[in-house]
């Protein structure tokens, strides 16, 4: 029996891990994607529509689940199953596995639920072997298409199943090509192809001891077990990490007939778009291969052709486009893609192939696309009919609207265009060149943006891609693995730049007569298909049409309020242009590190006496008042919550002795006193020190001062025009006792304010909730504070005892082990810190019922995050001020999904 298959009891065997498609009819359909995978639901959906799709079968998900379960071992039943499914599509081919006269290859596919294009491994033409090939060969009548197709899946089978790389296969190839004088695969001959066969299969037994597999059966066992295996390889891992997709879900496996693409003239295979998956022009958009197969788009192997006759004019080339060369497959194929489109209601992904001039559907699926296309199609099937504006605000993944609110190239900016490829990914980016994926990760790990600059992408080079700011490759089209990843990434990236040279091992690239070398800057145009010298200057993005569109129906269904953490003009400008409801978090410790007030701040912090700190915050009240005033102004008629000093107290003194003698002499103390000062005051663990409230009750003067410049400045704001909402945030409290304090010295200060200036204002007192015993004490703080704020950076840090700014170290391996599914920094941990916040919400509204309610950690940015918000019941989120959009949008979705 195959590797794999261990005994279990009998009973296990009735359930059922496989399901068929083809011949217009299938066991199961679009629904079942959770079981089937996106690939396989669509297929047997295809299938069932009657569309042209190869005959197969499926292994579901849950059969990869059992394999990791029970040790890598299949599930009782699955053999027989596989077996009597392959009989049937035996039947639907009338071609027999295995059979030397009349063989029927197939492919074999991983399909998870979430598509995850290249991060798993493919099988295609998996059933010859020295027999088989002959009756190809016999039943084609072309040898030369048989032996080519050999020696693709010798190789592709020696790298996914046996382990080889695919550079001692390619190696070999070259050192044909060379001895023959050829430039591409498609001048070999079938006696070429067949020499090209005898060494790669020396080559598998010179490396492995152990010649390549000739048994039909074996192959497929082993391809089968080698899909399930990539669902744990790194770059599968990495992918579902940055895209939350869960371990647990496993992958199906697809087994289904071949149909040949590199039958010669008559044959082609290609990859499409319902729209532009750039843009999101409604047109069909994709490329082709005359005489190829799939792998030979996706990988850049060779240019593919435009599918259209107007695409082909625009790119300026001169081979025929599909719409010319096969003009009767083409409206067929328009035709089923069109249908396609309307049926599932979404752009469409589709990989086809022609075998000797019959049209071939082997997949369809939601096409992945940029925000900018996104936005477009949502809209614009919401005008047609298609789809309702409820459908188009739950179609467009919050996260990847951060590819629209970041700068691109200035349209006046000099332009130093030192290579031109294809447009693959819109959007600038700006970095050095690298040439190596890990380099790409090393240097984006110490800070430094780079671009990388590849021959072509693999699925292995992904973490590389996402460490980049962009992307160039010198191979491959708008299809090319580079392209699609690229996109699904919102990085900018420029394809098929096949004037670059690069000299990987001397670190340099070469294009246009120039040459430059690894670590030099440049700047690259998505949107162009461009790669420019040097920083170019970029404009910021205008964010109206389509994105104004899409959020003005979200903030119509949503019900939470979306706030931004601003204390600087510039932030609450950009927060408002991007559409906040106020300030939810003003940091006001952040104001202090200009040069002009740090010393007086220190001055402050190490002062004795009363006497000696009021005589400091008199130099500091008139920079506070003016910030709040232009905060106020900014967000006029809307809340603006200004959290009071928390600092942690080792981030404001001076560390060295040159600023100990600096901050003497500027404020006229001794630099001796200074540095026992200091020294009294250094803490172990500041983050749990002496920071929040703690200081503001050992030293009243100071939130007496802040207290009193917010009134100021609010009272200075209010006669020019519309009184701002000013809610005064304590941060770190534990106690009602506390916050009690702290309540009275906010009142008493601002009723002095108001009372001095003969004005009428309304305002809100209220905490940061960020430490466990606050949250649980909720309903006693609730009696002195009028809203709550859940802190969820430091309501994290204090609830699993890590220290955000040194869990980097290993959290990776707790990820990489599946100990936690995600960063809790980056995404609310639901079970643990959301427990704690869930309980502050009731019992403070159990005190008072009309306690406002928010978060101000950067969880207020997190899609996932945001929709616990809106199920917990708050009342607003805050979060930096380019994901306010984000959060906008996540919202609406949050609100959605609840009304169900």
């Amino acid at each position: 029996m195959a590797d794999g298959f261990n005994e279990v009891p009998e009973a296990a065997s009735t359930t059922r891990w496989v399901y068929s498609f083809g011949g217009g009819a299938a066991d199961g359909d679009a629904k079942m994607k959770n079981l089937l995978g996106g690939k396989g639901a669509n297929l047997a959906e295809m299938s069932s529509l009657g569309l042209p799709v190869p005959p197969g079968l499926t292994i579901t998900t849950e059969a990869c689940v059992h394999y990791y379960a029970e040790g890598k071992s299949y599930p009782a039943g699955l053999q027989e199953q596989v077996d009597a499914a392959l009989s049937k599509v035996e039947t639907q081919a009338g071609k027999r596995f295995g059979e030397a006269a009349n063989p029927l290859l197939v492919s074999v596919r991983s399909g998870a639920r979430a598509s995850m294009p290249g991060m798993m491994d493919t099988v295609l033409n998996l059933g010859l072997n020295d027999e088989t090939v002959e009756g190809l060969a016999t039943l084609s009548g072309d040898r030369r298409f048989a032996f080519d197709s050999y020696r693709r899946f010798i190789q592709m089978y020696s790298n996914v199943v046996l382990g080889l790389e695919h550079s001692l296969f390619e190696e070999i190839l070259d050192d044909h090509k060379e001895r023959l004088e050829v430039s591409v695969d498609t001048a070999l001959t079938a006696a070429d192809w067949e020499k090209v066969v005898a060494d790669y299969k020396a080559a598998v037994t010179r490396e492995l001891g152990a010649d390549f597999p000739q048994a039909p059966r074996d192959q497929l066992w082993g391809a089968i077990g080698a899909v399930f295996a990539s669902w744990m390889n790194d770059r599968a891992k990495f992918y579902r990490r940055m895209h939350d997709i869960p371990e647990s879900w496993g992958t199906a496996v697809n087994v289904q007939s071949m149909v040949f693409g590199n039958m010669g003239d008559t044959s082609a295979t290609g990859v499409a778009f319902t729209r532009n998956p750039s843009t999101g022009e409604a047109r069909l958009y994709g490329e082709f291969l005359i005489n190829a197969q799939g792998e030979d788009v996706v990988a850049g192997i060779r240019t593919p052709q435009a599918l259209t006759r107007a695409a082909r004019e625009e790119m300026g080339e001169s081979a025929p486009s599909m719409e010319e060369a096969m003009p009767e497959v083409f409206a067929q194929f328009k035709s089923v893609v069109e249908r396609l489109e309307h049926h599932y209601r979404d752009m469409q992904d589709i990989e086809f192939t022609v075998e000797q001039g019959v049209l071939y559907m082997l997949q369809t699926r939601n096409g992945k696309r940029t925000a900018k296309a996104a936005l477009k199609v949502a809209v614009d099937q919401v005008a047609e009919g298609l789809i309702s504006r409820e459908e188009a605000i739950s179609r467009v993944e919050p996260s990847s609207l951060d590819q629209l609110l970041h700068p691109a190239i200035d349209p006046g900016a000099i332009r130093d265009v030192i290579a031109s490829g294809l447009p693959a990914s819109p959007g600038a980016a700006t970095g050095e060149i690298v040439f190596a994926a890990d380099e790409a990760e090393r240097l984006a790990e110490l800070g430094r943006a780079v671009i990388l600059v590849r021959e072509e992408t693999s699925p292995e080079d992904i973490h590389g891609m996402h460490a980049a700011r962009g992307v160039v490759t010198c191979r491959g089209g708008m299809t090319s693995h580079a392209a699609v990843v690229a996109r699904g990434m919102g990085r900018p990236c420029v394809s098929g730049a096949g004037e670059i040279d690069i000299d990987e091992k001397a670190g340099v690239l070469r294009a246009r007569g120039r040459s430059f070398s690894a670590g030099e800057v440049i700047t690259i145009d998505g949107a162009k298909g461009e790669v420019l010298f040097g920083a170019v200057k970029m404009i910021e993005p205008e964010l109206s049409g389509d994105f104004s569109q899409l959020m003005e129906w979200a903030d119509g269904v949503r019900r939470l309020k979306v706030r931004a953490n601003a204390e600087t003009p510039l932030d609450a400008r950009t927060a408002r242009g991007f559409g906040a409801e106020g300030i939810g978090l003003c940091r006001t410790e952040h104001m202090f590190f200009d040069e002009d007030r740090i010393a007086a701040v220190r001055e402050m912090i190490l002062a004795d006496d009363e006497a000696g700190r009021r005589a400091a915050l008199a130099k500091i009240i008139p920079f506070q008042r003016k910030d709040f005033e232009e905060l106020f102004e900014i967000m006029a008629g809307l809340p603006v919550t200004i959290r009071l000093l928390d600092p942690p107290l080792h981030e404001f003194l001076p560390h060295t002795d040159a600023e100990i003698e600096e901050l003497a002499a500027s404020a006229g103390l001794d630099a001796a006193k200074l540095k026992r000062r200091a020294g009294e005051l250094a803490e172990t663990n500041p983050m749990l020190g002496w920071r929040g409230c703690r200081l503001g009750i050992a030293f009243p003067e100071i939130y007496e001062m802040q207290v009193r410049a917010i009134f100021e400045a609010a009272c200075t704001v209010a006669a020019k025009g519309e009184a701002p909402i000013v809610e005064v945030m304590h941060p770190l409290v534990a106690k009602k006792e506390e916050i009690a304090f702290l309540r009275k010295l906010t009142d008493d200060t601002a009723s002095a304010v108001l009372k001095e200036r003969g004005v009428s204002l309304d305002y809100k007192v209220g905490v940061m909730i960020e430490l466990p015993r606050a949250a649980l004490r909720a309903d006693q703080i609730a009696e002195h504070a009028e809203f709550f704020s859940f802190g969820t950076n430091d309501l994290t840090q204090t609830t699993f005892g890590i220290s955000r700014d040194d869990s980097g170290k290993f959290l990776d391996a707790y990820l990489k082990k599946g100990i936690i599914e995600k960063d809790p920094f980056v995404s609310l941990d639901q079970e643990g810190v959301g427990e704690l916040v869930r309980l502050g919400a009731e019992r403070g509204r159990a005190t008072r019922p009309d306690v406002k309610l928010g978060i101000c950690g950067e969880h207020g940015g997190d899609p996932a995050s945001i929709a616990f918000c809106e199920a917990v019941g708050l009342d607003y989120v805050s979060c930096s001020p380019y994901r306010v959009p984000i959060a906008r949008l996540a919202a609406a979705q949050a609100a959605l999904e609840k009304k169900g």
